[in-house]
């Protein structure tokens, strides 16, 4: 695919986002894997410093933050892309403690 070569603007780069990635924490990578929004390794990199600073560097407490984040962004969201009825009351909510391992069968553990 050709690019527009005859800009005089100078490209932005955005480098390599695996690259990013994998210079990020293990415990960070494992949370990014199994989060359920499609965080950034950019931008989880810029928040991840600070919770950790927040939290005095106790992993697990920046850990469940980021959790809270999730869950507070994802009860936002909901409602407006699946209306008011989804999650069914009946499901009980998840807890920041559970593992973040996911199996073949694609069930959380």
């Amino acid at each position: 695919m050709s690019r527009n070569l005859a800009t005089s603007l100078k490209r932005r780069s955005r480098g390599r986002p695996f690259d990013l990635f994998d210079r990020l924490p293990p415990e960070l990578r494992a949370w990014l894997a199994g989060a359920a929004l499609p965080w950034s390794p950019r931008s989880i990199s810029r928040i991840w410093p600070r919770l950790l600073r927040e939290e005095r560097g106790n992993i697990t407490a920046a850990l469940a933050r980021l959790d809270l984040a999730e869950q507070r962004m994802l009860a936002k969201d909901c409602p407006k892309i699946w209306g008011d009825c989804y999650p069914s009351p009946a499901t009980p909510p998840r807890s920041p403690a559970i593992s973040r391992r996911v199996f073949a069968s694609g069930m959380r553990a």
